[in-house]
């Protein structure tokens, strides 16, 4: 039987690396995101905001929201503790190189996070080119991380309404347009229109809530809240709809919009009953 060696390009080996570190950007970013809240309304609750306030201590969390989502995705991805633990350490090792100089005051609090920052692209590189060699490993399968990764959207939702429920506000009027102008636009760049009774549910939809909007910005400040705080809770049944027909936008998207969209509205009139 006769061995077949298959030799990938060196352009297509390079592009795989540089999606795989977009990624992990991608996955930085959204740590930072999805975790600032929770040290926010942790440090509010024990206390400590004082203490997170300070660029040091609000350097070294960023870095461990940045870790700690950019090891979510690699654990996701199949890589090993060794890999991932290098990529973490990516994450700190040029913060702690700037805290001594920030705190003999050689450096200012610009430089440490800025220069924490670009430093970090450098170190990242470096992990990336040091384990070049090693093959890409196949996803997980986990059972944990298959029902997270279909239920990811929910749960982006429920974290970005989190300091709400502990700092209600009342959202503008205008933010009742976000709701249709969202699936008007999404549907129109996956080309949903071709149904013309979908696009006219789809105007009716931002008539309605454009009227809303309407009333609410004339009406007095308790009205306006009660009105935009209805508004955005009710629409989290229209995207319940949009999630089960998974017409017009895509159901990851819809499941998304109405878990934000009730946590909004709930919050919004806690607002109004509070004041």
């Amino acid at each position: 039987m006769t061995e077949m060696t298959v030799v990938v390009p060196r352009r297509w080996a390079g592009w795989a690396r540089t999606r795989h570190l977009a990624a992990m950007v991608v996955a930085m970013v959204a740590g930072m995101v999805l975790l600032g809240p929770l040290w926010r309304v942790g440090a509010d609750v024990l206390g400590g905001a004082a203490v997170l306030a300070r660029p040091d201590v609000g350097a070294l969390v960023m870095a461990t929201n940045m870790a700690l989502g950019m090891a979510a995705w690699m654990w996701h991805r199949g890589y090993g503790w060794a890999a991932t633990g290098e990529m973490s350490a990516a994450m700190y090792v040029p913060f702690l190189l700037l805290l001594p100089p920030w705190w003999a005051g050689w450096a200012g609090d610009d430089t440490l996070l800025l220069g924490g920052h670009l430093l970090m692209v450098p170190a990242m590189l470096l992990v990336a080119l040091r384990h070049r060699h090693t093959a890409a490993p196949p996803p997980r399968r986990h059972p944990v991380a298959a029902a997270l990764a279909r239920g990811w959207p929910a749960g982006l939702g429920l974290l970005m309404t989190v300091d709400m429920w502990f700092a209600p506000t009342v959202f503008a009027p205008w933010t009742l347009l976000v709701l249709p102008a969202g699936y008007l636009l999404i549907g129109s760049c996956r080309r949903q229109w071709d149904d013309r009774r979908a696009l006219a549910v789809q105007l009716a939809g931002a008539a309605v809530w454009g009227g809303l909007a309407v009333v609410a910005t004339v009406a007095s400040a308790d009205v306006a809240g009660v009105l935009v705080g209805v508004g955005w809770f009710v629409h989290a049944g229209w995207d319940a709809w949009y999630h089960r027909t998974g017409t017009v936008v895509p159901r990851g998207y819809a499941l998304w919009c109405a878990v934000f969209d009730v946590g909004v509205g709930l919050t919004t009139l806690l607002a109004v009953l509070s004041r």
